[in-house]
């Protein structure tokens, strides 16, 4: 799924179309590494996005807002200063690369008209956004290298920008069938494949393939066994290509094994070597883009975000669960209480037949139905009665021991399936306002301290449920943490609404509403057992057991934790959580 030179192309094309001759505006840094702008211009105004994450990297038209912070970045302060108000007066890929160039024409502080250039390298990891000015002179980057990062090309500013360093690639919007035939024949023993895009700039080994099934070979062929006819449909096809790029002959389309079934790729030229595979047309690249990646960096920044505090509590549970290994051998240690106190009885009631200084004792047990004999371990220093009283200590011991170690039992096992509740609630957040919660509820319950608000900092907006519409036209309603299941539980949800939950597993609570109707269709239940199972630690597992019941059968014991329930007369429906039917459900929510 490489964003390579031909989707460049497509990006490229798509934003020449709409945004040269507009003027940017609003630009803003919402994460350390993307910058977001509008851009007016002939009547429209673009929202744009351009991205220099190490996984995500691109530039495209979006629909999507992000928070932004309270003080805006150094580069987005620079961009401000520099290009604010701009017009875009041209836009380009140069030499096929996976390079982006914004063109923008703008006033300097003396009033002048000047270009500016923003220019997005998309390289993996090494991807950046860069401004200079008219000289080609770096004003400031997204991402600023020094030496000590990189001895071949250095990103500061004031420094000189230079491309990144040449591949040696030909660009095959030049493609010459000379060179073309020259590469094929010095490349011997290599696959087609690699041939292709190993030796011209901007072609992901995805095309390359693609470039070889069109042509009707087999691309781990290798170069020299073509044929001369081979060889000429193998430069046709490739030729073909690099025609419907120069056209803008551009097709967006998601692939995937089958309708609703795994993703296998994007491309912005049809890809007729997925025969049959299901394809998710887009009216344009940007589109395609925004339902691709918008989801993968959201959840790769709150992850991020999360990372302290899940750490916090994945320490914790940790801790929960050696001290559950210590309880388990203490109650071990004293699993032999009943037969200390029997000991003791025996001896007592021997008293006098137990000989001074002995180390042992043998007596008839008559605590066993068999009378059979019974050795007692003694200690010589000690009398028979004070060797019993020992044997009554150790019992005494035991069982208060054994009385504090089952509330210690009770109160860690509580305490553990809390934290597994916490983490799974990190893994459904969706936003910083979930977050946010999550925090506010460790906090509450003493894990961590409550940070107060900084002068001028906002309080974290509240957290919403996730909501769905079942294939009956039913409402659910799914919390996202433990706060929040109760809320939805306790306050939100009517007595006779349907309440979900996975048995014994950490997890969402889910509600049905009912609106006081006595039945609930199948599939409905159905579906809102299967937004359980995902949205719970079994997410990965097959036939998860999810409970439901009617929101009055469930009831929040005094002093528990948030998030904790019990609830009775429950029927327990088995489900193997499908991704695609939530989806699916999802899609029908009306627009708001």
């Amino acid at each position: 799924m490489a964003l390579d030179g031909i989707t460049t192309a497509a990006i490229v094309t798509e934003l020449k179309q709409k945004l040269v001759g507009g003027r940017i505006d609003k630009i803003h840094q919402p994460v350390a590494d993307e910058i977001r702008f509008s851009v007016r211009g002939g009547g429209s105004n673009y929202k744009v996005l351009a991205s220099a994450n190490s996984g995500h990297p691109r530039m495209h038209i979006t629909q999507h807002t992000r928070e932004n912070p309270m003080t805006a970045p150094l580069f987005c302060m620079v961009l401000r200063k520099h290009i604010a108000g701009g017009k875009i007066v041209d836009i380009i890929q140069p030499n096929f690369e996976r390079i982006i160039i914004l063109k923008i024409e703008a006033a300097n502080e003396m009033g002048d008209m000047t270009q500016k250039q923003l220019i997005l390298e998309i390289m993996g990891k090494h991807s950046n956004l860069i401004l200079t000015d008219e000289n080609g002179k770096i004003l400031d980057a997204i991402k600023r290298i020094s030496h000590d990062k990189s001895s071949v090309r250095e990103v500061l500013p004031n420094k000189t920008y230079t491309f990144p360093p040449a591949q040696n690639k030909e660009n095959p919007l030049l493609l010459d069938k000379e060179i073309f035939l020259q590469k094929l024949s010095q490349q011997n023993g290599m696959k087609l494949q690699n041939c292709i895009y190993q030796n011209y700039t901007g072609i992901s080994p995805v095309m390359a393939s693609e470039i070889c099934y069109r042509a009707g070979l087999d691309s781990s062929d290798t170069c020299q066994t073509l044929t001369q006819n081979q060889t000429e449909n193998l430069f046709s096809s490739f030729l073909q290509t690099m025609s419907d790029v120069k056209n803008a002959n551009f097709s967006p389309i998601i692939y995937y094994q089958k309708a609703g079934g795994t993703m296998l790729d994007f491309g912005v030229l049809p890809i007729t070597q997925f025969g049959t595979a299901f394809a998710k047309h887009f009216d344009t690249i940007s589109t395609l883009l925004e339902g691709f990646y918008t989801e993968r960096d959201n959840a790769a920044l709150i992850k991020q975000k999360s990372h302290d505090t899940r750490r916090l509590v994945q320490t914790n549970i940790e801790r929960c669960v050696k001290k559950k290994e210590i309880q388990q051998k203490t109650l071990k240690d004293v699993s032999g209480k009943e037969m200390w106190k029997r000991k003791g009885e025996l001896l007592t009631a021997n008293i006098y037949a137990v000989p001074q200084n002995a180390t042992t004792f043998k007596t008839i047990d008559f605590y066993d139905e068999n009378m059979a004999e019974i050795e007692i371990a003694l200690d010589p220093t000690k009398s028979p009665s004070e060797n019993a009283q020992k044997y009554f200590q150790k019992y005494n011991k035991a069982k208060r021991t054994l009385a504090a170690m089952e509330i210690q039992q009770k109160q860690n096992d509580e305490e553990l399936a809390y934290l597994e509740s916490v983490l799974n609630a990190l893994d459904t957040a969706k936003d910083d306002a979930d977050l946010a919660e999550i925090r506010t509820e460790l906090a509450e319950s003493g894990f961590i301290r409550r940070q107060p608000l900084k002068k001028g900092q906002q309080k974290a907006k509240k957290a919403k449920p996730m909501q769905y519409i079942s294939s009956d036209g039913f409402e659910i309603l799914v919390g996202k943490s433990n706060l929040q299941n109760d809320e939805l539980t306790l306050r939100i949800a009517e007595p006779t609404d349907i309440w979900l939950h996975t048995k014994e597993i950490p997890g969402s609570h889910v509600i049905i509403r009912t609106h006081g109707k006595d039945d609930v269709p199948i599939p409905t239940l159905e579906e809102a057992a299967n937004i359980a199972a995902f949205y719970s630690k079994a997410k990965n597992s097959s036939m998860v057991p999810v409970d439901y019941t009617q929101r009055k059968n469930v009831k929040k014991p005094n002093g528990a934790k948030p998030g904790m329930v019990i609830y009775l007369t429950n029927k327990t429906i088995y489900i193997t959580p499908d991704e695609q039917k939530i989806q699916a459900l999802q899609s029908t929510l009306p627009q708001s």
